[in-house]
């Protein structure tokens, strides 16, 4: 679904149920107002009772639209086929002037892995050429871990760096805590 068309609907549709799928640091530094925290592994583990508690119109939001295509497919094969995707995440509605709620700040993933990569292999090199040449290696084996990251579609160096404190969520919702938020309220 595209942003515009996603932004109309926020306007249009009191039933519209916005579930953000991303981990919890991300949903704390910003998310759609009025969305839903659900993180994806939550959601993979609890598929059934998920989609058996959400409603008919489910827009999911992730940061890009990749993690919200997987849990589509989920909530798919779980029974809730009506679900969509926002293309482009949380970044293409703040273009067309969605409103967010904004939070503590912290880098993007995608950033901290390219300052963390390049410093690594900026080091190693220096070292490399001042203290000992074996200190090149360091750069090779960053290359290969980025190079095995694109082709298999993972982090691990993002994964790492999502373990660091300042990428720690305030608070991870249980999935009873994430299943009570989207209870009819009375």
């Amino acid at each position: 679904m595209a942003a515009g068309e996603f932004h109309t609907w926020v306007h249009r549709h009191d039933d519209l149920m916005i579930i953000d799928v991303r981990d919890s640091a991300e949903f704390e530094t910003r998310h759609i107002q009025s969305s839903y925290h659900v993180p994806l592994h939550l959601l993979r583990a609890h598929a059934d009772e998920f989609a058996a508690q959400m409603g008919t119109r489910v827009v999911l939001v992730c940061q890009s639209g990749r993690r919200a295509e997987e849990a589509r497919k989920t909530l798919d094969a779980a029974g809730l086929t009506s679900a969509r995707v926002l293309t482009g995440g949380v970044a293409s509605y703040v273009a067309v002037g969605g409103q967010i709620v904004t939070g503590r700040t912290t880098w993007a993933m995608d950033r901290q892995v390219r300052i963390s990569a390049g410093s690594l292999v900026l080091a190693s090199v220096l070292a490399g050429r001042f203290i000992a040449p074996q200190f090149r290696l360091i750069a090779g084996v960053i290359g290969a871990g980025l190079t095995i990251s694109a082709a298999t579609n993972s982090c691990t160096l993002g994964r790492i760096l999502s373990w660091m404190p300042w990428n720690r969520p305030v608070s991870e919702p249980t999935a009873a805590e994430a299943l009570a938020q989207l209870a009819p309220r009375a």
